[in-house]
């Protein structure tokens, strides 16, 4: 009996340590604050923060600005931190993880096309999970036909993808539609991440009882 009670407390465990995981979608030109602040953020809160990218290897981010002399519009790029992928695209069983957030840069431009991202972007909006998209990362979501119908924050120059496939583009720090808080930039992380964290703070108090 002490063996089965034992047992039962490792697979609790299993599962308390399966459903604190949180996906962070990158590649390479991965926008290092857009990715990075949620990255530690997650942490504070007790949740793993999983790094899928479309290989199992260290990524090449970028540090994006617009300068405030030039036109507004252009931004000026720099060299960023690298980071390691925890696991490939093509090996994520969505139903692990709790939620998931998509990165900004110059990134989901390419890896939006990868047929295991759309998979996985697809499961977290039908599974209702939450969802956590900034500035450019909104192209991943669009091209998987999963904003239809949303209202989302992006990054203006990315309003035409958004609205392109069907969703509604709001110009403010925070934009919460059901299960998917999203940002505009960087800036905006302190406005709507600890919106998302509190979403998965909840989805995790929900799987604790299941």
């Amino acid at each position: 009996m002490g063996i089965l009670r034992v047992d039962n407390y490792v697979l609790w465990l299993y599962i308390r340590c399966e459903m604190n995981k949180v996906l962070i979608i990158i590649g390479d030109a991965t926008e290092t604050v857009d990715t990075l602040y949620p990255y530690f953020r997650l942490q504070e809160d007790g949740f793993e923060p999983v790094v899928a990218g479309p290989e199992k290897r260290r990524y090449h981010m970028v540090m994006h600005e617009i300068p405030p002399d030039w036109d507004g519009q252009v931004t000026r790029e720099f060299e960023g931190y690298t980071l390691q992928a925890d696991i490939a695209f093509k090996d994520v069983k969505p139903e692990e993880y709790l939620g998931i957030f998509f990165s900004g840069g110059r990134a989901p431009e390419y890896i939006r096309y990868d047929e295991d991202l759309v998979r996985i972007t697809r499961h977290f909006f039908e599974a209702n999970k939450p969802i956590a998209c900034v500035c450019h990362g909104v192209e991943i979501p669009a091209y998987a036909g999963c904003v239809k119908g949303r209202k989302m924050a992006t990054v203006t120059k990315c309003k035409f993808d958004l609205e392109v496939c069907g969703g509604t583009f709001v110009n403010e720090p925070c934009v919460v539609d059901g299960n998917l808080v999203s940002g505009r930039t960087y800036h905006d992380h302190g406005r709507y991440v600890g919106v998302w964290i509190k979403m998965l703070i909840e989805a995790r108090r929900e799987a604790d009882k299941a």
